[in-house]
């Protein structure tokens, strides 16, 4: 069966039956070379690439999975990569922190070994912890690096390996590829030290959690309604992941006595087995969250992911529950934000919130009204604590969000941040509350100050070696045949993020774009719609995200304008050939 295996991929696999790993991994290989060629090409016909979330994949035996191995060389990599940028230290220390999903814990380990063999002091976690505790935990021991292991929201197959650099933010260029370039000059896997060095890593634990907490509760800007409210009902599920036990208590920490867990769901496991997906972004990830609210006669629920970076909420509307998705959320949250910064006399003309470019506009909207500076960046928040870390000192970070979920207050924490966001939506539904209004209404409030704008998400799956060749083949059709107009309104500019130039269509002026280069298009109408494509990076698929415009004069007529809307962009997905 060879003949039907690329002679690449057959190579870069024998180059792991012959090399020094172990003999289970071996004939697991041996296996896929003499009956599952498909299997084979999928497992070694790339190396796994840091994305926009780090090192993700399925696990399993080959070069493009998951492993002790893919691993190991990753730490390796940047183990070397750590001794080549702070050479002048005395030591070097490392963070390291996993989630729920099998093997993290193993994983985890691994990696503590390898830097530990390389002289790298550790400090890991005692068991599973958020994602942004360990960006906190980075900063707060003084680390020059961490790593998390964990796949975020994606299937049970997968787990990942996500690194930070000293800021506590994830790894952004130069240091990405640079790593990937140290990982690459391992030839052969002798050269990845495994056998650890236990003198050199410590057991960290609560002790981080109760600094962590404390520092998220002083980010609170209504003290006083939250008490007023403390009655406020919350169901709260982490999805089998780690946001139990971390949320509960910093609710109760901020005041809240009336927090509901979804019980079958705070038990962690990597098998997730009362959802299909771990998604908050995916309705039915919240459905027993749901009723748990409708039974209790609760007003919020919040559901975190399996590595507590980021959170669906729902909220109440009359005698139900609806969904909300990351851009509402976002806009809720910096809302409340602004607002209470306003009040509170802390606007000095020197804030900034960031959002990502495929992010709703209205957050835009609502910095501009009080003066505030924003700031857009690509897909992914390692890009949102670069901007923070960029202005550290000069300028005051107030929030920002991306509309897959992710937000962050405050800035010490370098990436999203499920337990803060928790925390911060709670108390402005607290806010609302006290004011005597839902969330819903909140939401309706600011739709008729700023204008009702509608984002949807597609993503169109391809799987496998195939399939990326089909999403660049799309990205390459749209580049050269760009839509004239969507809905009967011109493009009246596009924004290619890979050549890093934004063109205005009716005057051909081509401007510069101040981002890094990233395979991302952006169609712009003249009625205020936007389009942005992007292959995903840590996914095989790629995304198209809408987003349209209306005034909302009346709030009574949100629902025909909404509709309306809606209407608009499944005329978009219809002329680009999605249905």
């Amino acid at each position: 069966m060879n003949n039907k295996v690329d002679p690449e991929v057959l190579e870069r696999a024998k180059i792991w039956l012959e090399g020094n790993y172990d003999d289970e991994t071996k004939s697991a290989i041996q296996a896929m070379i003499d009956n599952d060629p498909k299997e084979l090409t999928e497992s070694f016909y790339r190396d796994l690439e840091f994305g926009t979330g780090g090192l993700r994949g399925i696990m399993g035996v080959g070069s493009n999975r998951m492993n002790k191995y893919t691993v190991g060389a990753a730490t390796q990599g940047m183990a070397n990569y750590l001794k080549m940028n702070f050479k002048d230290l005395d030591i070097i220390k490392v963070a390291i922190a996993c989630d729920s999903r099998n093997n993290s814990e193993y994983f985890a380990k691994i990696t503590a070994d390898v830097f530990s063999a390389n002289g790298i002091k550790v400090y890991l976690f005692d068991s599973l912890r958020p994602t942004p505790e360990l960006s906190f935990a980075i900063r707060q021991f003084g680390c020059q690096g961490g790593i998390v292991i964990t796949a975020s929201h994606n299937p049970k197959e997968y787990n990942g390996y996500k690194a930070y650099w000293d800021d506590g933010g994830q790894l952004i260029s130069p240091h990405d590829k640079n790593v990937i370039t140290e990982v690459q000059k391992i030839k052969d896997i002798s050269d990845v030290k495994f056998a650890g060095n236990d003198d050199l890593i410590e057991i960290i634990g609560d002790e981080v959690d109760t600094i962590y907490l404390d520092r998220i509760h002083s980010l609170s800007l209504s003290p006083e309604a939250i008490e007023r409210q403390k009655d406020f009902k919350i169901v709260f599920t982490p999805i089998h992941g780690t946001g139990y036990p971390l949320v509960p208590r910093v609710l109760k920490l901020f005041g809240f006595e009336k927090v509901y867990l979804v019980d079958e769901q705070v038990i962690p496991d990597g098998n997730f087995p009362t959802v299909v997906s771990p998604n908050p972004e995916e309705s039915a990830a919240l459905e027993l969250a749901m009723q748990k609210a409708m039974d209790v006669n609760a007003d919020l629920v919040m559901a975190t992911d399996p590595d507590a970076d980021r959170v669906g909420i729902a909220i109440r509307k009359g005698d139900e529950m609806i969904l909300l998705n990351g851009n509402q959320a976002a806009a809720l949250l910096i809302y409340y934000l602004v607002t209470k910064w306003k009040e509170s006399g802390k606007l000095t003309g020197n804030e900034f919130i960031v959002k990502t470019i495929v992010t709703s506009e209205l957050l835009a909207k609502i910095a501009e009204k009080e003066n505030i500076e924003h700031f857009d960046v690509l897909t992914g928040f390692k890009f949102i604590a670069d901007i923070i870390k960029r202005f550290e000192g000069e300028k005051t970070f107030i929030g920002g969000g991306e509309e897959s979920y992710g937000y962050l207050v405050g800035d010490f924490v370098r990436d999203k941040d499920a337990v803060i966001s928790c925390a911060m939506i709670a108390e402005t539904a607290a806010w609302a509350a006290d004011k005597g209004v839902s969330l819903y209404d909140l939401l309706l409030d600011i739709y008729n100050e700023f204008g009702l704008y509608k984002e949807k998400l597609i993503s169109v799956v391809r799987k496998g070696k195939s399939g990326a060749e089909e999403i660049q083949k799309m990205m390459k059709d749209f580049r050269a045949n760009p839509p004239v107009s969507l809905n009967n309104s011109k493009v009246i500019k596009i924004n290619d993020y890979l050549t890093s130039v934004s063109r205005n269509v009716e005057t051909g002026l081509e401007t510069k774009i101040d981002l890094p280069p990233s395979n991302v298009l952006q169609f712009f109408t003249a009625d205020g719609g936007k389009v942005s494509v992007r292959p995903s990076g840590t996914e095989p698929k790629i995304k198209f995200y809408f987003g349209v415009v209306a005034s909302l004069e009346n709030k009574s007529d949100f629902e025909n304008v909404d509709k309306q809307l809606e209407n608009k962009i499944n005329n978009y997905v219809s002329e680009l050939g999605l249905n």
